[in-house]
């Protein structure tokens, strides 16, 4: 069996394993069997689809393929959402949001990354995304405001910036808690000037970094 009939069997499990959690809608499903993560771990042998992180260039990481749906399915997205992404990584969940949204502007502080992500979106014929090479530790102002938002990193507390960069009744994704150890991942829903906050897991993510990565 040569590594596209494995990775179609994968991807019918994972698929399964997804519906047998129920309450995930069909529009998610459709996005996850549309993207295929072997396209964003080229590298990796075996399966892609378990339930672990894989390296990725510049020295970070992915999480694993049901993390990236549980963060998708936990933003409630709406097709004519306009979403921001901080943390591009390989691009994976970029993708996932794209089928889901209207426009997502998703921002790496590695030009490395940025490139192999946008060249991904394009053999996907995924042409809703912007990636920008940009310190996103702040957001991103001048594509605002955003419908919803998803930091692939943690803070201490949510910073003001983030706020306001957010539409009314707009929903953000992050992790809030210590730079090491179990984080919460917690769904901000912005109701006026204030925030409904629910947590939807548990994350080991890590501060996000200033700045553009100088040589990567």
């Amino acid at each position: 069996m040569n590594v596209q009939e494995t990775d179609r069997e994968h991807l019918a499990a994972f698929l399964l394993a997804m519906r047998s959690q129920g309450g995930v809608e069909a529009r998610l499903m459709e996005a996850v069997e549309a993207v295929p993560r072997r396209l964003f771990l080229p590298d990796i042998k075996g399966n892609v689809y378990t339930a672990e992180s894989f390296p990725l260039p510049c020295g970070e990481t992915i999480g694993s393929a049901e993390l990236a749906w549980r963060c998708v399915m936990a933003m409630r997205i709406q097709p004519d959402s306009r979403i921001l992404e901080i943390g591009t990584g390989s691009g994976y969940t970029t993708a996932l949001l794209a089928r889901m949204g209207a426009r997502v502007t998703t921002l790496d502080r590695y030009k490395t990354l940025s490139k192999l992500a946008a060249q991904r979106m394009t053999t996907l014929g995924i042409e809703n995304v912007t990636v920008l090479t940009e310190d996103g530790s702040l957001g991103w102002a001048e594509g605002g405001p955003y419908d919803r938002v998803i930091v692939h990193g943690v803070f201490e507390k949510l910073p003001k910036a983030f706020s306001d960069q957010m539409a009314s009744h707009a929903t953000l994704l992050c992790a809030i808690g210590p730079e090491r150890g179990a984080q919460r991942l917690i769904r901000h829903e912005k109701a006026g000037s204030r925030f409904e906050e629910e947590v939807v897991g548990t994350v080991w993510w890590v501060p996000l970094k200033a700045g553009l990565a100088a040589r990567l």
